[in-house]
This record gives structure tokens, sequence and C-alpha cells, in this order.
């Protein structure tokens, strides 16, 4: 499928995932000339693999409060122009089966591959272009339009458009082909960018004094975490499990923190709650047992063996531990610090912390404040959602709210020539 004018358009987007191909589609309904550019051979690879391979699409209950950014106010606008009940309605209209699974987690019921077919779609009923793989050579503003010049099929090709859209996400998963093209090209231009870092990823442990946390791999339990005494966006806590790994910590617990977690900063677990603790520890009927069998009624096994250790208090009758020696453990068990060496880095982290600075753009929009017709969508933006769908909810959210912006489709291009 060729378009009219084959190298003129109304919007070129940079980027064919989640945000890329959903906005694609869009603009394209809307009567864009819409050329989609990748660099991947084969395309919606991340949303492939996420959610094990079913895609948590959306939760039901994303709204700002799960979402992170030096801005906190800038996903307002794109969240309320197309929020989950506007994607959970395109689903159905493309009769995708799905299931909530926890706290307002929305999956496939069968494939992730359901939900790219559904894009592809869109973008066939829009019209859309769609090149890969290809190059991209240069981006420039000429003479009030966007000159694409792009290496394809060993051709050097140069492309114009009134307006361009970076979609190309972040750095998680650089075996898929995760790049900083965004980034680079926001830098080049003197558009500020917020630091990035690995987020919803796991936390790893080389300190000698964590060395009895990894003889516990394998362990999962529900617990309290708190973390972001150094970060600016302030300290959270989630109600999750924790997971403990050979080299680390991991679960969801530590992937919400690990996006409000900053090197050398310590993570706060609560095992067992402070009320939980007194109820335990004035239990009569436990008096006779030993501290470990104690908190084995409510913790693994041995999970409570090492407690029980690190309070001095293992082989000892719960009727013979003092009051000093209660207080201990039990600061132990409600606030318990570990101090995590670093991350696993940008192979095993989900999405990005950072990105272009949302201060440089408008929030409904998306568009450059500095370059008019220059849309920066997705991951790519200082825009972080908690785990559990909202990461998509962005792609989506900023993706439509981009397209609704464009401007009149063929305005540009079909200006008379002097």
């Amino acid at each position: 499928m060729m378009s009219a004018q084959p190298h003129d358009f109304d919007v070129i987007i940079i980027g064919a995932g989640a945000a890329g191909l959903f906005c694609a589609g869009q603009a394209g309904q809307l009567g864009q000339r819409v050329l989609l550019l990748d660099h991947a051979e084969v395309l919606g690879e991340k949303i492939r693999i996420s959610g094990g391979g079913r895609c948590n699409f959306t939760n039901l209950h994303s709204s700002p409060n799960h979402f992170l950014s030096k801005n906190p106010h800038f996903v307002k606008s794109a969240l309320s122009q197309y929020t989950p009940r506007d994607f959970i309605a395109l689903m159905e209209r493309y009769q995708i089966p799905y299931h909530e699974k926890h706290r307002g987690q929305l999956f496939c019921d069968h494939s992730a591959k359901d939900i790219i077919a559904m894009l592809f779609k869109e973008c066939q009923l829009g019209q859309v272009d769609l090149w890969h793989p290809v190059k991209v050579q240069n981006i420039a503003p000429q003479d009030g339009t966007w000159s694409v010049t792009i290496f394809k099929n060993d051709q050097e090709i140069v492309c114009h458009a009134p307006a361009v859209v970076m979609a190309t996400g972040g750095l998680p998963v650089p075996a898929i082909g995760a790049t900083d093209f965004a980034l680079r090209f926001a830098q080049a231009l003197q558009i500020p960018i917020v630091p990035v870092r690995p987020a919803l990823v796991p936390l790893s442990f080389t300190d000698e004094a964590q060395a009895d946390l990894l003889e516990l791999a394998g362990l999962s339990l529900p617990v309290v975490i708190r973390a972001g005494s150094q970060s600016h966006y302030g300290v959270c806590h989630f109600d999750e499990d924790l997971l403990l790994t050979h080299k680390g910590v991991s679960g969801p617990a530590v992937l919400q923190a690990s996006s409000y977690w900053l090197e050398g900063e310590t993570l706060e677990i609560e095992f067992i709650s402070s009320p939980a603790c007194d109820a335990l520890f004035n239990d009569e009927s436990l008096r006779l047992k030993q501290t470990e069998t104690l908190l084995a009624t409510v913790l693994p096994t041995r999970l409570a063996k090492y407690f029980a250790q690190q309070a001095g208090l293992a082989g000892r009758k719960w009727a013979e531990v003092g009051k000093k020696d209660r207080q201990r453990l039990s600061k132990l068990l409600c606030t318990y610090h570990v101090k995590p060496a670093g991350t696993l880095g940008w192979k095993k982290a989900e999405v990005m912390v950072g990105g272009v600075d949302t201060h440089a753009l408008n929030s409904r929009t998306l568009m450059s404040k500095q370059y008019p017709g220059l849309y920066f969508i997705g991951e790519c933006v200082d825009v972080t959602g908690h785990l559990g769908g909202h990461n998509f909810q962005w792609a989506w959210s900023s993706a439509y709210a981009c397209a609704n912006a464009l401007p009149s489709p063929h305005s540009a291009l079909n200006k008379p020539q002097n």
C-alpha cells in the first residue's frame, strides 16, 4: 500500500511499539496521511512478552496517582481524554476476551498477540504506511515542516510532514531493540531530559551483611515495603508480595519500590505489622514454644528461623524472652532494613524512570513547546506508571491525545506553491 504522494505525509511517527501503533491507527482514521517507521524486523515484541505473554493492557483503577513524573500533574489531561474504559471498549469491539487478575489489572485471556493484531488492524483501517526495518538518519525542521531522512532497502529516502511524533520507547529490554533514540534526538535539540534509570526492576545484594538473606532464595510472602526517602517523588509504600532470590529481592513489592529507590538508599520492609506482632507475642498458647516455632505460625519456617537467629533468640522458649529482646525482635519484623547494592539493570527492567522533561511539552497535546509540530508520547516521556497495566494505559492515552491534536489533515502539504 503506497501513499498518493509517496514522500509527503501529514505525520511521520517514529517507533511502532504500543504508543506508536495506536497513535498511527488513531491519526489515520482521523484522515491523516501517516507514515509509521521502525528499525525492528519484528514489531510489537514488548507487547508480546508483557504480562507473561498475555499483556496486562490496562488497569481499571488507573489514575494520576499511579504515575511518577517530575511534573505530577502532567498526566491528568491525557488520562482524562482516553481512559481505561475507552481501551476496554476497543478490545470488546474486536471481541478480544480478557480477565481481571489483581487490583484492577486486566490481561488477555489468550495471548498478547491479540492486541498486536488489533493495533495492526487499526493501522490498516487508517491506511497507515508502515515501513520497517528502516534506519532514520536525520530529522530536521525545514520551512514549516519536518524533513525525515530514512535509509530503506539500501536507498536513502527523504520524507516531509508538518508533524513528527517520537514514540521510540525507552531503554528496558535491549535484546528486543530498545534504544535511547528519542532521548538523543531531544538532547540534540536542547530539549531538557530528566535523567533516566531502570524501574520496575529486581534489586541485588552484594554486601556480606545481606548474605544470609540470599540463602532464603525462593521464599515469597506478602509485605509492606517503603522506599524513596532520597527521591524527589517522595516516600512510597506498597502492600504486595516480596520474593527472595539468589541475587537479592524481587516480586511485585520490590518492583514497585524500585521506581522510587535510589542507589545507596535503604529499603524498609514490614514482614509483620505492629498490631499483629503484639497479638502474636501476647498469645498465651504459644509461650512455651521456641521463638522460631512461634514466628513460624505467621511466617515461612526458614524466614522464622532467620529472624530468631538475627535477634539472638534461636532455641529459646518464648516465656524466657525478656522485654528488651521482644522489642528488638518486634523492630526487626516491623521495620526490617536492607540496603540493596543496585538494580539488575536494563535487561531486567520493565520500564524507565525519567525521559523527556514534561515541562517542555504541552500536557494536552504532547507537543514540544519549543518546536511546533514535534510530539513525544509513551515511555520516552518522563512519565512512569506503577506495576499493573498503568504504563500501557499511558501509551494509549498519550497516543490518543497526540493523534487528536495533530494539525488538520493535509493542511500544510496542500498549501499553494509560490
